[in-house]
This record gives C-alpha cells, sequence and structure tokens, in this order.
C-alpha cells in the first residue's frame, strides 16, 4: 500500500505543506496517514484531492494500490534498476515522458499520475492502450493463447505478419499475439527484420501466466490517471515539454561489444548518429528547464558523448542482464544513469 507522505512528495509537497494547503491540521494529518483512507474524514479526503490535483476517487486507489509491474517481459527492462532511478528522480515535477517505455517499469513503480508514453514499435503501444481500453477482451485472447500454447502453434501466430493474417486482426487480437508472442518468444525479445516481421523462435518455458491480477491493475491505473499513450518518433511525443516536466529516455543501447546486435525492435536502428541526437535533445531540454533522466551502457563512448561541459551527470551502476545465447555470458554488466540535474 502507498503511503500518504510518498503520494504527496511525488506530486511535489512535503507532509506540512500538504496540510496547509489542504487546510487540514499536521497532527490531524499524521494521524490520518496511519489509518485505513476509509476511516478518513470525507471532508478532508475532498481537500487532499484538489490540492493533489487528484480526480475523485484517485487517492484513495493510490493509498490502497499495491506495486504494479510491467505485462511484458521487455528485454532491457528497468525493474532490477529501480532502487538506482527512483533515487536519482528529481523531488519534484510536473509530467512525467518516456519516449522510449519499453515495459515500462519505472512509469508503473512511480505511477505518475499525468504522463506521456512513447514507442516507435506500433504492437507495443497497441497493447498498452488494450490494456488501458480493453483489458477484459484481451484477457478472453490471452487465456486461450495460454491453452493452445506450443512450438507450433506459436509459429502459426508468429506467420501472421508474413501471410496477411495480422492486417485483419483488430486492435485487441493484435494486442493478445504481441504479449503472448512476447513471453512465449525466446528470453522475452521482440525483433523484427527489414519487413517488419517478427523473427524471434520460440522460447523454453514450462507455464506462461498470461493472466494475472497485475494486468487488471495495470489497467486501473492507466484508467485513474491521466496517461497519453503514444507511437512514433520519440522527438515528436516530447513536443509539449515545459519547464519543471520530467524526462525519462531509456533508448536501445550502445553495443558493449561488435558482437552485440539484439537493438532492432522496430525495423530502423539506433546507431551513432543517433545517440548524438538523442544526447543533442537532453540538453536542449535541460537548457529549457527540464529534469532529464537516461540510462545507457558504460561503454567509453557514453563519456565523450555526455561529458560535463554539457553539464551531464554520469552516474554508473550494475544491472543483470539475461539476453545472451551463451549462458555463461549473461550476468551482471555495467550501466549508466545520466541525469542533467
Amino acid at each position: 500500500m502507498a503511503e500518504l507522505k510518498d503520494i504527496a512528495k511525488n506530486k511535489g509537497f512535503t507532509m506540512k505543506v500538504l496540510a496547509e494547503e489542504s487546510n487540514i491540521k499536521y497532527t490531524t494529518l499524521l494521524s490520518m496517514a496511519q489509518r485505513p483512507i476509509d476511516h478518513w474524514p470525507l471532508d478532508n479526503v475532498t481537500a487532499l484531492e484538489k490540492t493533489l490535483n487528484f480526480k475523485s476517487g484517485t487517492l484513495k486507489y493510490l493509498k490502497n494500490s499495491i506495486l504494479l509491474t510491467p505485462f511484458v517481459k521487455w528485454v532491457g527492462g528497468k525493474r532490477q534498476l529501480l532502487p538506482e532511478l527512483k533515487k536519482r528522480l528529481p523531488q519534484k515535477y510536473n509530467h512525467y515522458f518516456e519516449p522510449f517505455i519499453g515495459g515500462g517499469a519505472l512509469l508503473l513503480n512511480e505511477k505518475a499520475m499525468n504522463a506521456t508514453i512513447n514507442d516507435f514499435n506500433p504492437e507495443l503501444t497497441n497493447a498498452w492502450l488494450m490494456v488501458k481500453n480493453n483489458v477484459e477482451e484481451l484477457s478472453n485472447l490471452l487465456r486461450e493463447h495460454e491453452r493452445l500454447d506450443s512450438e507450433e502453434y506459436y509459429l502459426n501466430i508468429r506467420s501472421a505478419d508474413r501471410d496477411g493474417r495480422i492486417v485483419n486482426m483488430t486492435s485487441v487480437e493484435r494486442a493478445a499475439r504481441f504479449i503472448y508472442m512476447n513471453k512465449a518468444g525466446y528470453n522475452g525479445l521482440w525483433r523484427v527484420n527489414l519487413k517488419g516481421q517478427n523473427n524471434v523462435p520460440y522460447g523454453a518455458h514450462t507455464h506462461l501466466n498470461l493472466v494475472n491480477e497485475n494486468l487488471f491493475n495495470v489497467s486501473e491505473y492507466l484508467n485513474q490517471s491521466n496517461i497519453n499513450i503514444e507511437t512514433g518518433d520519440y522527438q515528436n511525443s516530447l513536443d509539449s515539454v515545459c519547464t519543471g516536466d520530467f524526462v525519462y529516455f531509456d533508448p536501445p543501447y550502445i553495443p558493449v561489444n561488435a558482437t552485440s546486435a539484439f537493438t532492432s525492435y522496430t525495423p530502423n536502428g539506433f546507431g551513432l548518429v543517433q545517440q548524438e541526437q538523442l544526447r543533442d535533445l537532453a540538453f536542449k531540454l535541460s537548457q529549457k528547464g527540464v529534469f532529464v533522466m537516461l540510462s545507457n551502457s558504460d561503454v567509453p563512448l557514453i563519456n565523450e558523448l555526455y561529458s560535463k561541459e554539457y553539464g551531464f551527470k554520469i552516474h554508473k551502476v550494475q544491472a543483470t542482464r539475461m539476453l545472451n545465447s551463451n549462458g555463461s555470458k549473461r550476468g551482471k554488466i555495467g550501466e549508466v544513469i545520466i541525469t542533467t540535474y
């Protein structure tokens, strides 16, 4: 369950300031925080929601909410780095932007109430939209995929983007296909060729667990909050960013070595030129008064791209990565968290 002080901090308030702005005695607010929200005076709940700029019922939802986790298994996901990312978040920000959303581990952990998320992969963003807008039908389709799961079945579903069946699928059917293939495919990898066709082999697993409580909890969060889901170039998703907003960039990483090739989540690559463009945009946003945080691999090129003359701070961290065909090469690798504040 979320603590009131954490909810307040996420909106830029200390408990004392929250009490003052809500016209509630500080000692009363502290006492309320120790009790279930159902026992709080209704007038105080209404006052707090007004101060926090929440819709009616949002505070109760947040107080009673449980930990949210990604509904897809995404390569480069940030669940293991969450403690490092969380402690480097700005103390206060307005709107949350994540232009490379992937599995959205930070967004879901943070439970930002106003956010814009984006990805260049239309199958991924469609899945987010269907989790938000049609979770009941989606869950029924996922149960059917889970019931029929086998290597032969997986390869048949995968071939839908080759034989034209995918064109006739509804949005929710495409979302179910995407989530099923993500969970049933090798290591949660989503990789496509230049024609946009998935080419990930069937993965070893015993039980998929495609439908669970977390899927419905994520749907509820997306509906209780003001979350804008976009598809396209990451730069376009930042058109509305303003001073005081927060942007988290988690792009395809710079390869650790010449053989690291698992970055083609879309038909378009993300090479050195794109990394330089991202750096320039991060600097431009920071000059505008936007809080910017980025993740990437810990390689020498990072120090060249994000030198101190741009005002970037590089924090070195360790993460466990499981994406390697050779199991002996999986394990702890160096990553960086870069901030402009």
